[in-house]
């Protein structure tokens, strides 16, 4: 009866999280940068002149000394058709393969990156533009209202047309000479001039005497 009576086991909700559990092996997580430019570099490589050079001449010198030199030397006989060649050509296409991939990924995401900075940064050349062509717009509109230079100098000259016109019609009246307010004095009488008495003689003295 108590069983039964007993609430039944609760189990735990999806957004109950479990107990962390101990990894009997651990995780390997390498520098994926560092791990990165070790990819770059061997994809690199490996589309370069000199890798094809190099694999060519390992893979000459290598089937000529399985095939004509001595067979106590031999470590890959030509009997087993290269055996030991091909493992090896095998390991290197397989690992060659997931660093390649390795590489463009790393090349996918910067050309993302990339493109999106390229996004943002014609974005704001669009709004720069945008704003630009707005402002040139504004200015337009408000010189029309402003009075320019060649404005005011039609205006000027129309103004001096005008007085030009009205100097000419409207003639000064020449200047009326003053009146000479001084009285001329009256001409004097002659005065009449009494001419000198001639001397008398030595008779005319004994007379008078």
């Amino acid at each position: 009866m108590e069983d039964a009576l007993a609430e039944p086991r609760r189990l735990p909700g999806l957004d109950t999280p479990l107990e962390q559990r101990g990894r009997l092996i651990p995780r390997f997580n390498p520098d994926p940068d560092a791990f990165g430019r070790f990819a770059e570099r061997f994809a690199r490589y490996m589309g370069t002149p000199q890798f094809l050079f190099y694999m060519t001449v390992f893979c000459i010198v290598w089937i000529a000394w399985n095939t004509w030199g001595p067979e106590d030397l031999q470590f890959d006989p030509r009997a087993l058709n290269y055996t030991l060649l091909t493992l090896l050509l095998s390991l290197q296409a397989s690992y060659a393969a997931p660093l390649i991939l390795l590489a463009q990924n790393r090349q996918d995401d910067r050309d993302r990156v990339q493109i999106e900075q390229d996004r943002s940064r014609n974005e704001r050349s669009l709004a720069d533009t945008e704003y630009l062509t707005r402002e040139l717009a504004s200015l337009r509109l408000a010189l029309r209202e402003v009075a320019t230079r060649d404005f005011v100098r039609a205006e000027l000259r129309t103004i001096l047309e005008e007085l030009a016109d009205q100097g000419s019609a409207v003639e000064p009246s020449p200047p009326k000479r003053r009146k000479d307010k001084k009285t001329r004095a009256p001409r004097t009488q002659a005065i009449p001039t009494t001419a000198p008495a001639a001397p008398a003689g030595p008779g005319a003295e004994g007379g008078q005497e």
